[in-house]
């Protein structure tokens, strides 16, 4: 390792795969293979989808790497810009619908790259030139797509729309052979034809055929950067997919199409040959033990390779926080893509290091960090969906300060009160914007989980459910909207000072008896209330663990806090036991309102917990009110 403090050294990369090649640690040993690069490389799958920030440009990025790992043939990267997103969008041609016209476009996107890499691939590889390789480079030339020409592709197709697209070179006059076509898309898809078949030709000439040498890999990544909700974008987007689909068929093992896609925009297409791309699909998914990983590959990468994962989590990391296991605590609170860990893990270097001179992170510098990473992450939502959701940040309200969980009757009263201003504001959305249109959109954006058996499932394949009543904020959004807590459950504040305990400052009652007064009958009583509200949450089952903490976490501080006035002592500690027990039934009512005010799911048990609540307070007040003889001790009840 490095001299000096490793946390110092320590450092998890940039957060784009562009800046992290050239100044990161992407190709430094920082980079995770997972099945999405393996399917990429091996050329068993063309479309790699993913969510923003899931790793989509890494695995681009690595392709395109001259050295190990990258791949071995010839590599193009198409990235549109705004410019030739918008020449693509518009393309027209008559005779054609949308969607084929702009798969012809894409056509001569990858026909010119290709056109371009066999005219330096012949020298540099093959030592000649033959005659179809020169045409290639006379059509190039004459059209202004040669490496020197400072043409784009995107550009050049515009020549489609007529007949200037200069096909001499491959011994066609335009004007003769391609003469009186039945319409304006028929004259361009001969043109492109032509400029496809002469490929074809310089491919086989040189025996390109993927066998002598690795093929040719046309890659497209970056299209979120000109794609709208729009019809002429889905479009586009569709367009890309035939072109590349029959681009490769032309080719066969000459050429390789990746295409690099945001799973939202590939979702939202629908088209007729959809079908027929599943077996090319491969979806990027991220498990917390494939973060973990990713997070120990780039700590190595960037102090050194000797660092163990125990260092790591237990050295420089605090080994928990809040009693969680620390690498669980950091990877539930992200979106499982390495973008979102990547940039919490650095928050947590930057909070220890730079902003306090820490040679080692602390809890606190976690927690702070959590803070900070949650208030990024809930923008950064609004802005990776606001060109298909633009009223997306307008639904974080009926988060803020309260539970987590919420069910969707709770949710139902919370959206009637808004749904007037909402649809105000996006009248264009406002057949989305109902209670199950809004569900659906939070759960597909991974910002709510939906309760399924005795877990929480986030973003699955299956849509939530109608009969499905109970959803979870995730927990990257849970501090920036002030929803900490399960429940919104006013939380139980002792009543009792046990500081004055501690420090020996009380004179207990002298007795000569070893039974038990009526004060402390009645504080016994509410610590057997306790242990049977908890022994009823228990057996709620069906409830949802962090729920049932809380309420747990609730009823022992009411208990613990009784259980520190000592036998005996509470008159001369300053208790009125009468008052203390009466304080204590009264929040056990308020708690019962609330758990019921909650609408979970009664099959749950959250009823019976809510009931046996309201029974204790019940068996309290009555034992306050008479004397020595009440309605009994009700523990184990």
């Amino acid at each position: 390792m490095a001299d000096g403090p490793v946390l110092a050294q320590l450092h998890f990369g940039r957060e784009d795969a562009e800046r992290d090649v050239t100044e990161g640690l992407l190709l430094r040993g920082g980079f995770l293979p997972n099945a999405a690069y393996r399917g990429a490389l091996s050329g068993r799958k063309m479309l790699i989808i993913g969510r923003k920030g899931s790793g989509k440009s890494a695995i681009c990025m690595q392709l395109m790497a001259d050295g190990p790992g990258g791949h071995r043939g010839g590599k193009v990267l198409v990235t549109p810009d705004e410019a030739a997103g918008e020449e693509i969008r518009r393309f027209e041609l008559q005779g054609l619908p949308g969607d084929s016209a702009k798969a012809l476009i894409w056509r001569y996107v990858f026909a010119v790259h290709a056109a371009r890499h066999l005219v330096g691939h012949a020298k540099d590889a093959h030592g000649k030139r033959p005659d179809s390789v020169k045409a290639l480079g006379r059509f190039l030339k004459q059209n202004g797509e040669d490496a020197g020409g400072g043409g784009r592709p995107a550009q050049g197709a515009r020549r489609l729309q007529t007949t200037s697209l200069s096909l001499g070179a491959f011994g066609v006059q335009a004007s003769v052979d391609l003469a009186q076509p039945p319409s304006e898309g028929a004259r361009a898809a001969r043109q492109l034809d032509v400029v496809e078949q002469g490929v074809v030709r310089a491919f086989a000439d040189l025996g390109c055929d993927g066998s002598a040498h690795a093929p040719l890999l046309l890659m497209v990544d970056q299209l979120e950067q000109v794609w709208s909700v729009e019809p002429d974008s889905n479009s586009m987007v569709i367009g890309l997919l035939l072109a590349a689909k029959h681009t490769a068929s032309l080719y066969g093992r000459s050429v390789r199409l990746l295409l690099f896609l945001r799973a939202d925009i590939y979702d939202s297409l629908s088209f007729g040959e959809g079908d027929k791309f599943h077996g090319d699909e491969l979806r990027i998914t991220w498990t917390e033990q494939a973060l973990r990983d990713l997070a120990l590959a780039r700590a190595q990468a960037s102090v050194g390779e000797e660092l163990t994962e125990e260092q790591l989590w237990k050295e420089l990391f605090p080994e928990s926080v809040g009693g969680e296991e620390i690498a669980s605590h950091l990877f539930r609170r992200c979106l499982p893509r390495p973008r979102d860990a990547i940039q919490f893990l650095n928050a947590c270097q930057e909070k220890a290091w730079l902003e306090h001179e820490r040679e080692r992170i602390t809890e606190a510098d976690v927690e702070q960090a959590g803070r900070q990473f949650s208030e990024w992450k809930l923008k950064d939502l609004t802005s990776e969906y606001l060109v298909a959701h633009p009223f997306l940040r307008n639904l974080f309200p009926l988060f803020q300060n309260t539970g987590y969980v919420v069910t969707r009757a709770a949710l139902a009263r919370r959206f009637e009160a808004a749904t007037e201003t909402l649809h105000l504001d996006f009248p264009a959305y406002a057949h989305a914007l109902t209670l199950s249109g809004v569900i659906d959109v939070l759960y597909g954006v991974g910002f709510l989980g939906v309760r399924r058996g005795n877990g929480v499932v986030f973003a699955d394949d299956l849509p939530v459910q109608p009969q499905e009543t109970e959803f979870h904020v995730h927990a990257c959004f849970r501090a920036a909207l002030g929803a900490t807590s399960p429940l919104d459950l006013r939380p139980y504040e002792p009543q009792f000072a046990g500081a004055r305990i501690a420090s020996g400052n009380y004179s207990p009652a002298v007795s000569g008896s070893s039974s038990l007064n009526r004060d402390d009958r009645l504080l016994l009583q509410l610590v057997g209330s306790c242990h049977s509200v908890i022994s009823q949450a228990e057996r709620a089952v069906e409830l949802t663990r962090a729920v049932r903490d809380e309420i747990t976490e609730q009823i022992n501080r009411v208990r613990d806090d009784a259980g520190r006035i000592p036998p005996g002592a509470a008159e001369s500690v300053g208790v009125d036991v009468d008052e203390y027990v009466l304080v204590a039934a009264h929040y056990f009512t308020t708690l019962a309102a609330q758990l019921l005010a909650g609408r979970l799911d009664d099959s749950t048990g959250v009823g019976d917990v809510a009931h046996r609540l309201e029974e204790e307070a019940r068996r309290l007040r009555r034992s306050v009110g008479g004397a020595y003889g009440s309605s009994g001790n009700s523990a184990g009840v």
